[in-house]
């Protein structure tokens, strides 16, 4: 395979241009390529529309140049060096046919004098010697990349994210008072291990310099009560019989906190930093706050419960409008009336009245009598529930898919991508401007030398951002991609009046339909028999 290229003759005062077309397979010529490489050596009273279609005819041919000072030109290299400085390739052009060629020490002096001085790959050299090919790239020089190092990571012997559900009974009830949700640990027992940071390694470009490698970050063991950590600082483990937990990144293990009897003005409001095992009911107007689990074994009326973990309530809530239960967990209880509910992951109940519950992840009634009837019900997951609605007209809305906030964040996101590719794209051009003055061994002074400087900061800072913003991106888009998979599934019968969102798009069911499932597909809501 060959490249083609041209090679002038010159006869006296006349310079003639001998067309060599590409051969097995190779690229084409360039014609702004070719008129830069006369135009570098004098020739420029020529037909440049006649010689743009000699060129483009891929026929091997001559075709007269005009006149010329009728002095030979030895061959040409072209050095071009990567924007990051980490790889030189070389182009070279034939000399006129009574030109000198190129020696070692030529090529050699010309990339001293753009200051290539590391990563000189002698035996590229050398091919080109023993086998020129013109209108070619040749790779003269390679930096050393940076190694990137890792970072440090921990490594946890214990379910950090417990998805327990309730045990379901043969007949189709659930049992909301045998639950068994409680990460159980002995003493002595491995907890965690750190995994200490591998060190990066500074790469060199092809003039010198040193590339800088990122910082790894490093991590500390990071424990609370009951937990002791081994010498080299890299293992937890258990002090005591106990749950253990993780709350942000400390490992502890704590003994359940329980109250014996109601939560009322004989206890006042509880606030404990592990797990909270309530005996009795809350009573309205109090408020249970746990860094850890809160089990409730009666009924929570109107009163506030706070957890970093799960929430179990047996008997059920009676909000009475006021009742509010934020879990940075799951939320399962036995039935939920006049109550807002908020769960980091999936709620589990027995039948929703005129109550306003999110969850992360999904919302199910799965109780055999199981019912959502007015109210407001927010999943990003799927909602699933017996019946929804009443035959009384009771207005309830489901909606599933993406939270609204992350999706205006997905929106705001795709607006700042756009916003900083085209600055990038503004940039670019600038740099490559003045590489290319910079190649041709040309000094800039101090303004302009300043002036690139700050062009290169904000180019780099750009890329940095938009790397940001696409991760999140990213992230957020896949979020958005398993959101056309939530779902709204009626085991029984759906009433008029049932307004189902998913996602963005909204329907309101006009007649009663019974075993059946709502799907999004094609941004339409599309609903199916189950």
């Amino acid at each position: 395979m060959r490249n083609g290229y041209i090679q002038v003759e010159i006869k006296g005062k006349m310079a003639v241009c001998h067309i060599f077309p590409p051969e097995d397979g190779g690229n084409s010529i360039s014609f702004a390529e070719m008129e830069d490489y006369l135009k570098d050596n004098g020739l420029t009273n020529f037909d440049k529309k006649e010689f743009r279609n000699r060129l483009a005819s891929g026929e091997r041919q001559t075709m007269s140049l005009g006149l010329c000072d009728g002095l030979e030109f030895s061959e040409m290299m072209y050095t071009k060096i990567s924007l990051d400085k980490l790889k030189v390739t070389c182009r070279f052009l034939p000399p006129s046919m009574g030109g000198q060629l190129l020696t070692v020490r030529d090529i050699m002096t010309e990339l001293e004098m753009k200051k290539i001085i590391f990563g000189i790959d002698q035996d590229a050299i050398m091919d080109f010697m023993n086998n020129r090919q013109y209108a070619t790239d040749y790779v003269f020089a390679k930096g050393r990349p940076p190694v990137i190092g890792k970072d440090a990571k921990i490594e946890y012997f214990f379910n950090t994210n417990p998805n327990l559900r309730p045990k379901y009974n043969e007949d189709g009830s659930v049992d909301y008072r045998d639950l068994n949700t409680i990460c159980n640990v002995e003493e002595g027992d491995l907890l965690a291990r750190l995994i200490p940071e591998e060190p990066g390694e500074p790469g060199m470009d092809v003039m010198g310099h040193e590339i800088m490698t990122r910082r790894v970050n490093s991590k500390n063991l990071r424990y609370g009560k009951n937990v002791r950590v081994s010498e080299d600082k890299t293992e937890l483990y258990a002090e005591t019989n106990g749950h253990v937990k993780l709350a942000g990144e400390q490992v502890y293990v704590s003994d359940v906190y329980e109250v014996q009897h109601d939560v009322d003005n004989s206890t006042g409001n509880i606030e404990f930093p592990g797990n909270v095992h309530i005996k009795g009911n809350v009573r309205g107007g109090f408020s249970v706050i746990a860094r850890g689990d809160v089990i409730v074994d009666g009924v929570v009326e109107d009163a506030l419960i706070q957890s970093g973990g799960q929430v179990i309530i047996k008997r059920g809530i009676h909000g009475m409008h006021k009742g509010i239960i934020d879990a940075e967990g799951n939320v399962i209880t036995q039935f939920i009336e006049n109550a807002t509910i908020f769960s980091g992951g999936y709620v589990e109940t027995g039948s929703s009245i005129y109550s306003e519950v999110n969850a992360s992840q999904d919302v199910i009634v799965n109780d055999h009598k199981g019912f959502i009837a007015g109210g407001v019900i927010r999943a990003g997951g799927k909602v699933e529930s017996h019946t929804m609605g009443s035959s009384m007209g009771a207005l309830t809305r489901i909606e599933v898919g993406m939270a609204p906030e992350k999706k205006e964040q997905y929106t705001m996101l795709q607006r700042d991508i756009a916003a900083k590719n085209q600055k990038i794209k503004k940039l670019t051009p600038i740099v490559e401007t003045y590489q290319n003055y910079i190649d041709e061994g040309r000094q800039l002074d101090e303004k302009n030398s300043v002036y690139l400087d700050k062009i290169l900061e904000e180019l780099s800072q750009a890329k940095q951002m938009l790397q940001n913003s696409r991760e999140l991106f990213n992230t957020l888009h896949q979020e958005l991609l398993n959101s056309q998979h939530a779902k709204v599934v009626v085991r029984r019968d759906v009433f008029p009046g049932v307004t189902i969102v998913i996602s963005d798009i909204s329907v309101t069911v006009k007649e009663k339909r019974s075993f059946c499932q709502f799907t999004k597909s094609n941004n339409q809501i599309h609903i199916s028999t189950l």
